[in-house]
């Protein structure tokens, strides 16, 4: 059996080496390092797989976040809700913009943002909320915007798990997580379901207005060099992840399929443990694309399985160990444990297992029998 990877980039690569390589080499050849003819290339193949009007490439998933909040103008002490158990980069940009953090928890069932939650923690002050499309499923949109519609505040979608899971709506309609809020991040981070070899991200709209704005924003707040009309910052995509980008993106729906067949496996072979909560999976929709396989382990050692699962040459990790709540640098006295249940308890439940496209079915079978032997 091949060893076993938690993300298997080397031999993803192997197999779209040629592609990769020749796009690559067309960046060296033409020497258009930044803003070259491939992210333009990436820009305009995005738009049209997420059928969205606008793309802005951008350098990391974090400055994407960042820089859609500086394009929608919110002020210091505007108040932004977003989910308790995610990473802190959806929290980081909030207070660094010297926003307002407002934590919510979650739901059990999908571990996203709860509705409930946001509505309770509207006030006067709140500006906009950052639904976070956790582990690779999407949030409740539909409920989500007509929050939004309701309170007249805007919704930034934190996309950088997510990215081609479809939101379904009540009438049937469909569409791509990111596309639905009035603007949305991604990340490219190697890692993630359209990774590239570095550090990448990008911003989704389908305003016109907001859209010019952070095209301004991620070049130093130009629209014609040396004329600075707007406080910006410097994040450009460069030209050689795009390449890898480009030449990624057209095999992004099998990997989804690939990451979800997977997914299917696992769940299969866990059905009906009494330890064991495993991810939904839904034949008829395609809501998640699984960036991780997350379980719940419930009445049972959490770390001990994990132990016994990196004893046997499995990786695996915990995300998220701490609560963000909890971490010392967003800590608030206005944040009471028991506003928190479901975040408490799932930090000591969850268990990551290795995702990725190109795992096989020995190494699936060895995971999850590895997971029942211990559990059993």
């Amino acid at each position: 059996m091949r060893k076993i990877q938690m993300v298997d980039l080397k031999s993803q690569y192997e197999k779209i080496k040629a592609t990769v390589d020749a796009s690559i080499q067309e960046v060296l050849d033409t020497t258009t390092y930044i803003n070259g003819p491939k992210v333009h290339e990436f820009q305009k193949n995005l738009e049209q797989y997420l059928d969205v009007k606008h793309v802005i490439p951008c350098a990391n998933g974090t400055d994407a976040l960042q820089i859609a909040m500086m394009g929608l103008g919110l002020k210091p002490g505007d108040e932004v809700i977003t989910a308790d158990f995610t990473f802190a980069a959806t929290v980081e940009v909030i207070a660094l913009l010297q926003l307002t953090p407002v934590l919510v928890d979650v739901d059990f069932v999908n571990m996203n943002i709860s509705i409930e939650a946001i509505k309770k923690a509207i006030t006067p002050k709140t500006k906009a909320i950052v639904p976070v499309h956790l582990f690779g499923r999407a949030a409740n949109m539909e409920a989500i915007m007509q929050i939004a519609k309701e309170h007249n505040l805007y919704v930034i979608e934190d996309n950088a798990q997510a990215i081609g899971a479809n939101c379904k709506f009540s009438d049937g309609t469909k569409k791509k997580a990111g596309t639905i809020g009035h603007v949305s991040s991604t990340s490219f981070f190697p890692s993630k379901n359209l990774g590239c070899y570095g550090d990448g991200g990008a911003i989704f709209t389908n305003d016109d207005t907001l859209a010019h704005t952070i095209r301004g924003i991620v070049n130093h707040g130009m629209y014609v060099r040396y004329h600075h009309d707007a406080v910006g910052v410097n994040s450009r995509l460069d030209s050689v992840q795009a390449a890898v980008l480009n030449a990624k993106l057209p095999l992004l729906n099998s990997y989804n399929e690939a990451r979800q067949n997977v997914a299917r496996k696992y769940s299969v072979a866990f059905t009906g443990h009494k330890n064991i909560i495993a991810p939904m999976i839904c034949d008829l929709c395609d809501c998640h694309v699984f960036h991780q396989y997350t379980l719940r382990i419930i009445n049972a050692d959490r770390d001990a399985l994990m132990q016994h699962l990196l004893d046997k040459g499995i990786p695996c990790a915990i995300y998220y160990p701490i609560p963000l709540h909890s971490q010392k640098a967003y800590a608030d006295s206005r944040y009471k444990e028991e506003d928190f249940p479901v975040t408490n308890q799932l930090v000591k439940e969850v268990i990551s297992l290795p995702m990725h496209t190109e795992l096989d079915d020995e190494q699936i079978k060895f995971i999850a029998d590895s997971v029942l032997e211990y559990l059993k």
